[in-house]
């Protein structure tokens, strides 16, 4: 695979071409999916839950997150490395610049961060400093105490026409990519529509212009309540390769998600 870049997305929507995003911990996990096709390898904070054993996202520190884009960063083959911005990292615009820079000398090639219109400021910041940003919209996880758990979100018509505005707002301030989780099937479908900017879905829709999983939930290595969204893509295969390269596939030809993975409002 050549070399990833935000041009290469960027370019892929206006093709109308789908791409991929998968998590990635560590170097081996990198190398395989980055060799198998996967075009966006995502350092999420998820590792405090998948890797630490922790029941949310929130404890995980900008000091592991960086540890962990390392690491992905020398397993990898040409995919381009998002590394999450963790929980309080980025509360104020010049904490989210020190925090961005810690990240992206670490190895990442932009930063995701969640929230809605209140990011803007922080947003256009790094843009305008040459630190490439995804915006992540819908349920957002390090907002599960706010939230009350892990829930769908957009499915009533305000909430839904503020998510349309914070994608439009974020897309105004510069960010690259969109990413939403856990919004209505439809609802997602308006948004990738409305911007010109790739927008990542999971549990949000075929119509997304791109779809990721958590890797060990593709791998059917989820010990507990198995998402929605999720499919285990290790049914049938002939190894690690091999699932990954049968989610590139069924994400690229449109059959990943189905109906069955997503929500209605």
């Amino acid at each position: 695979m050549s070399k990833i870049t935000i041009n290469s997305l960027h370019a892929a929507k206006q093709k109308g071409e789908k791409f991929t995003v998968l998590t990635a911990y560590d170097a081996t996990f990198a190398h395989l999916a980055s060799a198998a096709g996967v075009e966006v390898l995502l350092v999420g904070d998820s590792l405090g839950m998948v890797l630490q054993g922790k029941d949310s996202t929130v404890p995980v520190t900008l000091d592991e997150m960086c540890y962990h884009t390392a690491a992905v960063a020398r397993g990898n083959q040409g995919s381009l490395i998002m590394a999450d911005m963790p929980f309080m990292s980025y509360a104020t615009p010049q904490q989210a610049m020190a925090s961005a820079a810690a990240l992206m000398q670490a190895g990442a090639h932009m930063v995701k961060l969640e929230g809605g219109a209140w990011l803007v400021d922080t947003v256009a910041m790094l843009t305008e400093r040459g630190i490439p940003v995804c915006a992540h919209l819908g349920l957002t996880p390090q907002y599960v105490h706010k939230f009350g758990g892990y829930k769908v979100q957009g499915r009533d018509n305000a909430a839904a026409e503020q998510m349309l505005a914070d994608a439009k707002a974020m897309q105004a301030a510069g960010a690259d990519l969109l990413l939403l989780e856990c919004v209505p099937s439809a609802l997602a479908a308006r948004v990738t529509a409305a911007v010109q900017t790739p927008v990542i879905g999971i549990g949000a829709g075929n119509a997304t212009d791109a779809q990721v999983l958590v890797c060990y939930d593709m791998l059917g290595m989820n010990p507990g309540r198995i998402p929605k969204f999720v499919k285990n893509y290790m049914t049938g295969a002939q190894g690690i390769s091999d699932a990954i390269g049968r989610y590139v596939a069924e994400v690229k030809a449109g059959t990943f998600p189905g109906p069955e993975h997503g929500f209605d409002a």
